[in-house]
């Protein structure tokens, strides 16, 4: 990935976040693991990370929950960025007592977190995505959702104005509301969820090209096949967009009575699904075994970290929470190789030093303390 930007923090700092009442130190590798007992807060400093980003954070949390229980309930994450040889210092928080995040460039604000994606795109992968193919179609669709931010950065707003113009839809079909005001809403609704569509089936496709392409390099992890499903995407397939548009358009005002009595929207990309299956063994994800849906989910979250690259020209920052304790030592060697093969930046944690023996030797470990999450030995791997 030599050919593309590669986005490096050289110091990250936290104030009072989570269990961190302040936290500042360097990082000279590509590569870093943090390591410590459980509840020391490992998985805390990722989740930091995970802010210099749009969106809302790998644990999706509520900004005030974010906010160390004895300090003043604000909080901050700081980074220095090197991107391009330049170095600019991002940044994010709340205030006590104000509910909005703020994000600084260079000291100066600026408005939405979509501003972060210019300077470092983010991709994690933690344990609670675990149950990913087994769980709800809304943890599949926002998961995809993920993955679309990361290559179109007007995706999240887009999902955001969508659901929003849902909402507004249901409350006024519930409300009564004149048929003008509800047809000027549901020309928004279409407008809106025929982008969202496009923009998610473009990824899929994209992310689909990327697994076959890079067959070889995944293994072994089992290559998935993707496929975006949901009765508008069958009921418009061929369709150029503004006839998808004009067909949701007209399906949202046939449906009014059906949605008025559901107390819902019945029809829409809200309810599409992310299917995903076991290529080699051509079974549903959901149906293997816990070993192969987690494999799975590596490669897929490594493929999308190579499309994540190949469409933005930035290598992404990638977060992994926990990723070696499943994986079996061959496993974990194959996972770090193929992880410095990437290029980018590469933060994991761990309970035990031993799972990163595999590490290249200029990766750094990063040992936590119990207390408040000290950072309290810096090294290199033996």
């Amino acid at each position: 990935m030599s050919e593309f930007r590669t986005a490096r923090l050289t110091r990250l700092s936290l104030t009072d976040f989570r269990n961190h009442a302040t936290l500042s130190f360097p990082v000279s590798g590509k590569m870093a693991a943090f390591v410590g007992a459980n509840g020391v807060g490992k998985t805390n400093i990722l989740e930091a990370v995970s802010f210099l980003t749009a969106g809302r954070g790998l644990r999706r949390a509520a900004l005030a929950d974010v906010a160390r229980a004895t300090g003043d309930g604000g909080w901050s994450v700081a980074a220095t960025v090197e991107l391009d040889g330049l170095e600019t210092r991002i940044g994010t928080g709340i205030s006590a007592g104000s509910p909005g995040r703020k994000v600084r460039i260079d000291g100066e604000d600026v408005r939405g977190s979509e501003t972060l994606l210019d300077y470092m795109r983010v991709l994690w992968l933690v344990p609670a995505m675990d149950g990913l193919f087994t769980g709800s179609g809304s943890a599949r669709r926002r998961f995809l959702d993920r993955l679309t931010l990361a290559i179109d950065p007007t995706h999240g707003r887009r999902v955001g104005d969508f659901e929003n113009a849902l909402r507004q839809r249901n409350r006024l079909l519930d409300q009564g509301g004149t048929d003008a005001y509800l047809s000027a809403l549901e020309q928004q609704v279409a407008e809106l969820g025929t982008a969202v569509s496009i923009a998610r089936q473009e990824t899929v496709g994209l992310l689909e090209q990327m697994i076959r392409e890079g067959t070889d390099q995944a293994l072994p992890f089992p290559r998935a096949t993707l496929v975006l499903e949901g009765a508008f995407e069958a009921e418009t397939i061929g369709l150029s967009a503004a006839d998808r548009e004009e067909h949701y358009r007209h399906a949202l005002v046939d449906g009014r009575a059906r949605d008025r009595a559901a107390g819902r929207t019945l029809n829409g990309p809200h309810l599409s699904d992310l299917k995903v299956r076991h290529a080699a063994k051509d079974m549903p994800a959901a149906h293997s075994s816990t070993g192969e849906q987690k494999a799975l989910l590596i490669g897929l979250i490594l493929a999308h970290a190579e499309l994540t690259a190949k469409v933005s020209g930035m290598t992404p920052v990638l977060l992994l929470d926990e990723v070696a304790a499943h994986l079996d030592p061959s496993r974990r060697a194959a996972l770090f190789s193929r992880l410095a093969s990437l290029g980018g930046q590469v933060f994991m944690t761990g309970t035990d030093e031993a799972l990163f023996e595999a590490l290249p030797r200029d990766a750094e470990i990063f040992e936590i303390d119990a207390g408040e999450g000290h950072l309290i030995r810096p090294g290199q791997t033996s």
